[in-house]
């Protein structure tokens, strides 16, 4: 069991923390936004917890990738309707404090930090959306939880089945460059070169992805710690070209999975293929396929309401 506390803005913080609360302020501000800031402590594992609320209505738990949290949502939480959106932080990013990975079995503890989460805030079930890496999250919190998730949405590709594959920036930040990778100050040129290489060149050009996302996203791998965090949760889960053993779900584990489940797949996302997600999406027991036509691997940024229209059909139906 876990405790929650609102948060207050302090005088007290450091001053790289408040260069980095202004872009995300701007970014939510962006997208007409006004959202609540929480944090829970958890017991088991020890860990402080930032989850940002906005709406309400049905709850909503997001987990998201390494293309960042909190604001990364913003665009698709602003197209949704009477959901209460909880969005993590996962351990270690932005204001949620680290976990080793390294001393725990990936899926049972990435299931306890869901878990008391909700357990923190008192929420008994809910809807799950999970995002790249965050796609195991909730999949694997739904095998382990099954009475607390109601319903899952996958948005964009993720290491789910042993057919994926690591992606090769995390690749590289497994290896040993990925320690200078993540000391480098992180400039918006390199922020829109990684969204292009994740299929969302197009919606770059046009402006769909604004200019306070990418200062944002900029921002949270300079002025915090994040991606140093990341690096450490990566080299406990990738080994070589592949996952460590029983990291990716067997066929009999997808099986298993009772939950209606929706898979977002961008055709640009390079993670994955059509055929790939259109075959692990028939081995649940209730899977849909969404296809988002020229969507990269966060398809809401480039189509946030078709993403939304879909999703709001799917948890209603």
């Amino acid at each position: 069991m876990g405790t929650e506390t609102v948060a207050g803005r302090g005088t007290s913080e450091e001053p790289r923390t408040m260069r980095y609360r202004e872009t995300e302020d701007a970014l939510w501000r962006h997208h007409g936004l006004d959202p609540v800031e929480r944090f829970v402590e958890l017991d088991s594992p020890p860990l402080r917890l930032r989850i940002t609320e906005v709406g309400s209505g049905r709850p909503l738990l997001f987990v998201h990738g390494t293309a960042g949290t909190g604001p990364v949502w913003a665009p698709l939480v602003r197209e949704l309707d009477g959901f209460r959106c909880l969005i993590v932080d996962r351990p270690g990013w932005a204001f949620s404090s680290p976990l080793d990975y390294s001393r725990h079995e990936y899926g049972a503890i990435v299931s306890e930090v869901l878990k008391g989460a909700l357990e923190a805030l008192e929420v008994d079930s809910t809807d799950v959306v999970g995002a790249s890496i965050g796609d195991l999250w909730a999949l694997r919190f739904a095998s382990a939880h099954p009475q607390r998730v109601d319903r899952i949405a996958l948005l964009g590709g993720g290491p789910l089945v042993p057919g994926v594959g690591v992606p090769p920036f995390i690749r590289l930040l497994a290896s040993p460059a990925g320690a200078a990778i993540v000391r480098m100050p992180l400039k918006p040129d390199r922020v829109r070169s990684i969204l292009r290489d994740a299929g969302h060149g197009a919606s770059l050009h046009d402006g769909r992805i604004s200019d306070e996302f990418v200062d944002w996203r900029a921002s949270l791998g300079r002025e915090t710690d994040s991606m140093r965090h990341e690096r450490n949760m990566v080299r406990a889960i990738v080994k070589g070209r592949g996952y460590v053993a029983g990291l990716t779900l067997s066929t009999r584990e997808l099986a298993a999975i009772r939950q209606p489940t929706l898979l977002a797949y961008g055709t640009e996302d390079p993670v994955g293929s059509l055929d790939l997600w259109s075959n692990m999406v028939e081995t649940l027991p209730q899977g849909e396929l969404l296809v988002v036509q020229g969507g990269g691997h966060m398809p809401w940024l480039d189509d946030p309401r078709i993403v939304a229209n879909r999703l709001e059909d799917f948890l209603s139906s």
